[in-house]
């Protein structure tokens, strides 16, 4: 495809224009996200097409910003780091996002791994994301409105599961459709106490890492129209 024809070059003005861009991109790399290929899919996507139109000119800050419904899209920082923790073992084929959300880091993932199996409570959220991903071209998501602490049952086992909403505890159905040699990324605790964990399912049980703090809006149970 030309490049002037590929929609996910689009070019933004002002506070949305590539030099805008160019600099998160630094600021990850100095915050230490190494994975070139990462810091390449989040250089080229054009996070402002996922946040209003009022918030389009914050949207390569380094910040979550709100997205809705008590919702909000993650920081870039975040989006890099989970992705490039699923991608530290090698490339990955089979991948669970619980939380479409805005579509920004379904959109990143798509262009990271072979497929993504996204999975939102929220309808409406889930449905504009959609539109979003149509729009960049985007085809190697399927979408599942139902309840994050299920997964996807029927479809698994999965290579990676990546989770962007914090949960009390690590759900068992989740852990239940890793594959072998399969990680999740996903955030646990509750209130202030949050910790980004890796755990990756070994040959008998499961290894896990803590990473470090963090601040996720909660993973709640059941679909909502």
């Amino acid at each position: 495809m030309a490049r002037e024809q590929d929609p996910m070059l689009h070019r933004g003005i002002g506070m949305t224009s590539q030099r805008t861009r160019e600099r998160l991109i630094q600021r990850l790399y100095e915050e230490g996200v190494s994975n070139a290929k990462v810091l390449e899919v989040i250089r080229r996507t054009p996070r402002h097409l996922f946040v209003d139109e009022a918030l389009a000119h914050r949207a390569y800050e380094d910040t979550a910003l709100p997205i809705g419904h008590n919702q909000t899209i993650s920081q870039p920082y975040m989006v890099a780091r989970m992705s490039e923790l699923l991608l530290e073992a090698g490339p990955l084929d089979k991948v669970m996002e619980i939380g479409t959300g805005s579509g920004y880091q379904t959109a990143v993932l798509s262009q990271l791994v072979e497929r993504v199996f996204s999975v939102e409570r929220i309808k409406v959220l889930q449905d504009r994301a959609k539109e979003r991903l149509v729009e960049l071209n985007l085809r190697n998501v399927v979408f599942r409105w139902g309840d994050g602490w299920e997964g996807w049952p029927a479809l698994a086992p999965y290579n990676g599961i990546i989770v962007t909403a914090v949960a009390t505890d690590v759900p068992q159905a989740l852990l239940d459709q890793l594959a072998p040699g399969g990680r999740l990324v996903i955030p646990v605790g509750a209130g202030e106490v949050q910790q980004l964990m890796l755990i990756i399912r070994e040959e008998q049980g499961f290894s896990r890492r803590v990473l470090g703090a963090v601040r996720f809006v909660p993973l709640l149970n059941g679909p909502l129209a």
